[in-house]
């Protein structure tokens, strides 16, 4: 059984920094795109980033770029999303994503693992 767990969630003040980690028991973990949606309470799952299998080409939605950092480490399975600057309006539940093969595609319906999410709150 996939599983996929994600951690490091929390309040934290506007222009601070978290970095979540979502840990994976995928076999093959580096044959897998990874990515990062997150949905605010009343809103859709919106995509954040994305990052292709080796860790060479990421993607991100222009809310976050510049501010937000996706990687990975495939000796340990896990990939990462630091968030730096962070403003009330990142506040939401992340979840990391995962799929093998390409790793640019923004519909939350294309990605076939999911962690559980982890809360990120940001106050003002």
């Amino acid at each position: 059984q996939v599983q996929l767990v994600d951690t490091g969630g929390g309040l934290v003040q506007a222009g601070g920094s978290l970095r979540l980690s979502c840990g994976t028991s995928l076999r093959s973990f580096s044959s897998y795109a990874m990515a990062w949606f997150r949905q605010a309470p009343g809103k859709e799952r919106e995509f954040v980033a994305a990052i292709n299998r080796d860790g060479t080409t990421t993607a991100y939605s222009d809310s976050v770029k510049d501010r937000f950092t996706i990687s990975r480490d495939n000796a340990k399975n896990t990939a990462y999303l630091q968030m730096n600057t962070l403003k009330p309006e990142d506040t939401a539940t992340y979840s990391c994503a995962a799929r093998p093969g390409y790793y640019d595609n923004r519909d939350y319906a294309y990605w076939d693992y999911w962690g559980q999410g982890t809360q990120v709150t940001v106050s003002s």
